[in-house]
């Protein structure tokens, strides 16, 4: 399944060339994470353009000696000035900061972490829970809860991060989009 999965990702032009660029964008401990990866592989189970609807690219990176927000705009602007060219959003996000930020943002308190795949860890819907970079011998895939799920598409609320209203919105939302996902729990249809 990884060798499909990372077949799948690669179909979608962007995630190949940040992925190509990997080496110049030198984030330490970075990660291509999330919607960029399992967004393109339900569009092409539904036969759509493995770009299509996907609103940002996201790359976790972890640095524990700096936490300011100022040095993470600093990382920001430096990585979408690299991948500027692809007329895309990407966002760059030190996972050594979030609980600095999550619980003002989402109402919700959030550990202080010790890594991106942590975070990865973290994601609201298990299945969704993946990561991607190159490395010496190809790539690196860090799917904690499996890819059956993401494939599945089975979603339900992580027991790491319960936050239920969140899941909630996140999941019905890719449902709207996604109509073969099932979701599981909370009482919801599918």
């Amino acid at each position: 399944m990884r060798d499909r999965f990372l077949r799948d990702i690669l179909a979608n032009r962007h995630n190949r060339a940040i992925l190509d660029r990997w080496q110049e964008l030198d984030l330490p401990d970075g990660w291509l994470v999330a919607g960029c990866l399992f967004q393109t592989v339900w569009n092409l189970r539904c036969g759509r353009d493995p770009v299509a609807q996907i609103k940002d690219y996201d790359l976790f990176y972890f640095d524990g000696s700096d936490l300011t927000a100022q040095t993470e705009r600093q990382v920001q602007r430096r990585v979408a000035g690299l991948l500027a060219d692809l007329g895309i959003t990407v966002e760059a996000r030190n996972q050594a900061r979030v609980h600095c930020w999550y619980e003002r943002d989402f109402g919700f308190a959030y550990p202080q972490l010790h890594s991106s795949c942590e975070a990865i860890d973290r994601f609201l819907v298990p299945a969704t829970s993946v990561g991607v970079r190159p490395s010496q011998v190809g790539f690196d895939v860090y799917a904690p809860y499996g890819l059956p799920l993401l494939y599945e598409g089975r979603l339900f609320p992580n027991p790491l991060t319960l936050h239920l209203p969140l899941y909630e919105v996140k999941a019905r939302s890719y449902r709207e989009r996604w109509p073969w996902l099932r979701l599981e729990g909370l009482g919801a249809q599918g």
